[in-house]
């Protein structure tokens, strides 16, 4: 069965175009992933499916409802998380929790299963003002909230943007466990190393999805010769490599620089090696290297 489905959906805001004829569906129970930069279009996306907001075209049904004009019923089975830190920064942990609760007609006792976990993380700081808290705090605060009221679906804007790593690996986690509850999620990030937590993703560009699978699937279709180098002078490898005969698409990735091959022949490995060392680079790893989520936004961004 389908929570989501979403079907050419088209945003402007002036002379900017935010949505370009977006269409995907979401099934019950998933945990799909919109990957993407920012200004991509995500947040606008979130908006419109959270009923915040009208598209310029297009529908959008979530859970059976329209979102226009089931919007009222609506709100009361989702569960929304924007990307900005929302809640009242002057009430405290438990303040905040009961006033969502409330809004909602509920309660925190009636839903604790729901939060428990989450918020034995938090308890300690119950009675701390939000504005307060560090970030991964707000960001189990800001969950609990979204939960509170037993959503069909969940809806989180970037919620590990500005979270140390730690906080990033604990947040997953959760998000693991509420959809083993049952629960369908829908999850924006501009990191593309969270896309492989997720059971599909798609990636947007400039307000289009440019493809939508599961992140193997996404992965195995990159058919182009991948290499990776590294050498004892990053900040100059980018330029010396992206000049080289037979390199195609080359982009700085971490610590080291990826690229792709014409694949006609014309590269080879050794004399870049050789040409590296003449301008200076001393101490040069190059080998081929599978392809990340990463690397396959890069070449489908290109087209």
């Amino acid at each position: 069965m389908l929570s989501v489905e979403v079907s050419d959906i088209r945003k402007r805001y002036g002379d900017t175009v935010a949505l370009d004829g977006v269409s995907f569906n979401v099934g019950k129970g998933e945990l799909f992933g919109i990957i993407g930069p920012d200004g991509a279009g995500k947040t606008t996306l979130f908006r419109i499916i959270a009923t915040l907001i009208l598209a310029d075209e297009g529908t959008a049904t979530v859970e059976g409802f329209d979102v226009v004009k089931d919007y009222k019923e609506l709100r009361k089975r989702i569960g929304y998380m924007p990307g900005r830190f929302s809640l009242y920064q002057d009430l405290t942990v438990e303040e905040n929790l009961s006033f969502f609760a409330s809004v909602f007609g509920t309660t925190i006792k009636e839903n604790y299963y729901l939060i428990e976990n989450i918020y034995k993380m938090l308890e300690p700081f119950r009675k701390r003002r939000a504005g307060k808290l560090s970030g991964g705090m707000k960001q189990k605060l800001a969950l609990c909230c979204a939960l509170i009221h037993k959503p069909d679906i969940l809806y989180l804007d970037e919620p590990t943007t500005g979270v140390d790593p730690v906080s990033r690996k604990e947040f997953w986690e959760m998000l693991k466990k509420l959809q083993q509850d049952g629960i369908t999620i829908i999850v924006s990030t501009p990191y593309m190393d969270e896309a492989v937590l997720c059971d599909r993703i798609a990636l947007i560009k400039e307000g289009r999805f440019m493809t939508i699978d599961t992140p193997e699937n996404i992965r195995a279709g990159f058919a182009d010769e991948l290499w990776a180098v590294r050498s004892d002078r990053m900040h100059e490898l980018l330029y010396a490599v992206r000049s080289f005969r037979g390199v195609d698409n080359c982009y700085a990735f971490g610590e080291t620089v990826h690229f792709t091959t014409f694949g006609d022949g014309s590269f080879s490995p050794d004399a870049l090696k050789d040409r590296l060392r003449a301008v200076g680079h001393g101490d040069i790893r190059l080998e081929r290297t599978r392809a990340t989520i990463e690397d396959c936004y890069m070449s489908l961004a290109r087209e």
